[in-house]
């Protein structure tokens, strides 16, 4: 099985935009919830882009389960992030005004996209997520982040996202170059907070 290409938008029209914003909603969520996060977001002037999940799920299993176990549904869902991505350079965007938001299951795959693919992008912001898969596959992991600026937010302990994964994802992208700045609130819960939205706007949508 493997996704549907289906890239909601909202914002500018990409045509008429001088960044782009790719949004990449949790697990059970959709592209227009994750869309609407971004009235909070200092995107105004920004293509929004938002993938939605067949089925409401980007991969069957936990992030931290066997990679085999959510093949081929992960493979599809990295491939489908990669062509939210082209679709935005083929409107004339440049990958360093190129952005990315993502919530829960949707922060996970863009940390894992963004690791597989790193390059100078405008900047990411991941509220509870780490890299995929039960070990840590440093080998899947190549490119030169050239400083752009990563915000990983999270809860600890958090039920889906263990803190140790979150701090080891933020220093694989520190050894590519990566800007990454971690913030890890005690006990908040399996949600997003002001104070991460305030973050994301001063170290990310500045």
């Amino acid at each position: 099985m493997s996704h549907t290409l289906d890239i909601k938008t909202a914002g500018k029209p990409l045509d008429q935009a001088q960044k782009a914003l790719i949004m990449i909603h949790g697990r059970g969520g959709s592209a227009q919830d994750i869309l609407s996060l971004s009235q909070h977001l200092n995107v105004e002037e920004y293509a929004l882009l938002a993938p939605q999940a067949t089925n409401g799920t980007w991969y069957p299993y936990s992030f931290i389960a066997p990679v085999a176990q959510n093949e081929p549904w992960l493979s599809s869902a990295i491939e489908t992030i990669g062509k939210a991505v082209k679709t935005v350079l083929d409107a004339g965007i440049k990958a360093e005004n190129i952005y990315f938001f993502g919530f829960s299951q949707g922060a996970c795959l863009t940390l894992e996209f963004l690791a597989r693919n790193a390059q100078r992008f405008g900047g990411a912001t991941a509220i509870i997520g780490g890299v995929i898969g039960d070990k840590i596959n440093r080998d899947n992991y190549k490119g030169d982040f050239a400083q752009t600026p990563i915000f990983i937010g999270t809860s600890n302990p958090d039920f889906h996202v263990p803190v140790e994964r979150v701090y080891a994802t933020g220093n694989i992208l520190r050894e590519m170059n990566a800007d990454v700045t971690e913030k890890v609130y005690e006990n908040f819960g399996h949600s997003i907070n002001e104070e991460e939205m305030k973050l994301a706007n001063t170290l990310i949508f500045k």
